[in-house]
C-alpha cells in the first residue's frame, strides 16, 4: 500500500494552530507557542503566515466556505427532525472553530477581516433559518405570522451564536474541552429549537418534546 504524503508545513500550521486556539482561547496563543507545538522554528512559521492575524483570517476563511455550503441545507428542512438535524450540524460547525466564538468581541475589536465579514455571517445565518421557517410552514408544520418571522429568526441567531459564550460562564473552566463537546452541542441545539415549540402544530410539538428527551437521557449518559 502506498504512503500517504506527508501534510504541507502550511497546513500542518492551521490545524496545530486551529488546536491551540480552541483549546487555550486565541489571545492567549502566541505564534512562537505555535511553532513550538509543531517542532519547527518562528521562522518557519513566519515563512508561511508572517502575522498571527493572517493565520486566524485562514482558518476563518475555512470557516466561512464550510459555513456557506451548511446554511445552503435550510433548503430542505421541512419537519422538527430536518430542524434538528440542521442545528446540531450548525452546532458541530461551531465546536470545530470555537475559538471564533469563544473570543469573538476581542477578535472584531482587533482584526478587519472578521470585523466587517462576521457582520455577513450573521446576516447568511439569519436568512438561512428564515428558510427554514418557511419551509417548515408550506409543509404544514408550522403557523406563524409573517410579522413574526425575522423576530424568531433573529432570536435563533443569537442563541446560536453565543451558547458556547453562555456554556463557557457556566463552566468556565471546563465547557469548552472536548469531553464536554456532546453536552454543550446537545443542549445548545435544544435550546435554539425550543423558540419554534409556541409556533409548531401540535404533532410536531410532540415530537420536538420527545427528540429533546432522547437527546437529554444521551447527555446525562454521556455526562
Amino acid at each position: 500500500m502506498a504512503k500517504k504524503a506527508p501534510r504541507r508545513t502550511a497546513q500542518r500550521i492551521l490545524e496545530t494552530a486551529l488546536d491551540l486556539f480552541n483549546r487555550f482561547g486565541e489571545p492567549n496563543v502566541s505564534t512562537t507557542l505555535v511553532a513550538a507545538e509543531l517542532g519547527i522554528s518562528p521562522g518557519n512559521l513566519y515563512y508561511h503566515y508572517p502575522a498571527k492575524d493572517e493565520l486566524i483570517n485562514r482558518l476563518y476563511e475555512a470557516y466561512e466556505a464550510e459555513l456557506d455550503e451548511l446554511l445552503h441545507a435550510s433548503e430542505g428542512v421541512h419537519d422538527v427532525e430536518d430542524a434538528w438535524f440542521f442545528m446540531h450540524s450548525l452546532f458541530e460547525l461551531i465546536w470545530r472553530h470555537r475559538f471564533l466564538y469563544r473570543d469573538l468581541n476581542d477578535l472584531l475589536s482587533k482584526n478587519r477581516l472578521l470585523e466587517t465579514r462576521f457582520q455577513a455571517v450573521l446576516k447568511n445565518k439569519v436568512r438561512a433559518i428564515r428558510t427554514l421557517l418557511a419551509g417548515m410552514a408550506r409543509a404544514g408544520h408550522l403557523e406563524i405570522d409573517a410579522q413574526e418571522v425575522d423576530a424568531l429568526a433573529q432570536s435563533m441567531v443569537v442563541v446560536l451564536t453565543y451558547w458556547l459564550s453562555y456554556e463557557y460562564v457556566r463552566n468556565p473552566r471546563e465547557a469548552l474541552e472536548p469531553a464536554h463537546a456532546q453536552g454543550a452541542l446537545l443542549r445548545g441545539g435544544q435550546h435554539t429549537l425550543h423558540l419554534l415549540a409556541p409556533y409548531l402544530v401540535s404533532a410536531q410539538r410532540r415530537h420536538l418534546l420527545t427528540l429533546s428527551d432522547a437527546y437529554a437521557s444521551e447527555d446525562e449518559a454521556v455526562a
